[in-house]
């Protein structure tokens, strides 16, 4: 019976580190399946592809005009037949009527409805780099956040050693008790602090989970692993990003869609021809007869202004969002040049701060605790030491954290991704 227990209690752990094991998302993973589930795109997928569907019947003509009914019938019915004073009149008539649309006009409403899904192609990749970089932002901040619950509970453990020497060494007169207050009160804020800590990582965890469209309450964890980058390696020239920007692509497919469209109203310019066939059922002894008729319309001017007007408006149009390209493209060069700068600078003083600060407030930490327990030090100096070393490190998470989200912003304006 201890066996089956003994069992099965390593078969739970074993289950329990698999389960464990199993809900670590990389960001890799989690950028993955906000590209696959994510709603807002899947969004643009449906207009993409409503878009391709309607294009594919750019070419249709104008559906025929059917006509029926008397043509040159007298209202004396007795006149249809014939007798002798004639053959009869009248004429029961059936026609159709078809207008053959110009091949140009076909051909530059093709060209049109066939770019329209290429305008939502880079407002799609534009929304998914948005979201990318949201996730990333969150992943980070969610990452920061863990090292920082570490420190916490790590400072816990020492403020827990403290207090209950304290309370040894109080007995024989060997510590003040208002020493051991203060010790009890930063307890208490760290108590504090961690559960804040774990409320923003649940946080976190719901905006990812969000963005990955799954249960907002599925747990999961991360991957503590990050690397640094260099921008100065990558160009951020106006070219350079005309080329990788999806908005300022989405900018030059509504440029050349408009330009399309602008074809499509100068071949609404141009004249279409159509056919008229009728046929006449005779009354009386008359012959059958038939007509057939062509057609052509002629744009003149006071039935092209629209299409004049159309031309213009497009073109101003097209000249807005030039401007408008221009705009980003300076907003981004300099917002680029400006945050690089700021993270070299983040980056040496995170260097400056795991490689001198901290090391020497710890070695300062260690030295005060070691003179406390060899009683030639007060505790106030310990938790003195103990105070800078713990702002110390959080400030260096808080700059660790601002050189990621740094980068998160610089690779979303670069859109490498």
């Amino acid at each position: 019976m201890l066996n089956i227990k003994y069992y099965i209690a390593i078969s739970c752990l074993i289950l329990s580190f698999t389960n464990s094991l199993a809900q670590t998302l990389s960001l890799e993973k989690v950028l993955s399946t906000i590209k696959t589930n994510n709603p807002q795109l899947k969004m643009y997928d449906a207009d993409i592809q409503s878009m391709d569907a309607a294009s594919k019947g750019a070419k249709s003509w104008m559906p025929p005009q059917v006509e029926t009914g008397f043509f040159m019938t007298p209202y004396n019915m007795k006149l249809w037949k014939a007798s002798e004073m004639g053959v009869g009149m009248g004429n029961y008539m059936v026609g159709v009527t078809q207008m053959i649309p110009n091949v140009s006009k076909l051909k530059a409403d093709s060209n049109y409805m066939k770019a329209m899904s290429s305008v939502e192609i880079e407002n799609k990749k534009f929304t998914l780099n948005q979201l990318n970089a949201l996730a990333k932002t969150n992943y980070y901040q969610w990452m920061i956040l863990y090292k920082k619950l570490k420190v916490a509970k790590d400072n816990l453990s020492l403020l827990s050693y403290m207090t209950k020497s304290m309370e040894i060494r109080y007995q024989y007169n060997m510590d003040k008790l208002p020493t051991y207050y203060k010790a009890k009160s930063q307890y208490s804020s760290l108590e504090s602090m961690v559960v804040m800590l774990q409320n923003e990582m649940n946080q976190k965890r719901i905006v990812l989970n969000t963005l990955m469209a799954r249960d907002k309450n599925t747990g999961f964890e991360i991957d503590s692993t990050y690397q640094f980058i260099d921008f100065n390696l990558m160009k951020s020239d106006t070219i350079s990003l005309s080329n990788n920007r999806s908005d300022v692509r989405a900018i030059d497919k509504t440029i050349a869609l408009n330009q399309l469209k602008i074809e499509s109203e100068k071949a609404k310019l141009l004249p279409e021809f159509g056919i008229k066939y009728d046929h006449m059922f005779a009354f009386g002894q008359q012959p059958q007869q038939f007509s057939l008729m062509g057609m052509i319309t002629i744009p003149l001017p006071w039935s092209t202004k629209m299409n004049k007007a159309n031309i213009y408006s497009f073109k101003i149009k097209n000249e807005s969002l030039n401007w408008q390209k221009q705009m980003i493209l300076n907003e981004a060069t300099g917002m680029i040049s400006g945050m690089d700068s700021e993270l070299s600078t983040l980056k040496k003083q995170y260097e400056i701060a795991q490689k001198n600060i901290i090391p020497a407030l710890r070695r300062n930490y260690d030295t005060a605790v070691l003179a406390w327990q060899n009683n030639t030090s007060d505790l106030f100096v310990v938790l003195d030491a103990w105070e800078a070393l713990n702002m110390s490190q959080i400030d260096a998470l808080d700059k660790l954290q601002a050189i990621l989200i740094a980068q998160v912003e610089i690779e979303k304006q670069l859109e490498t991704n």
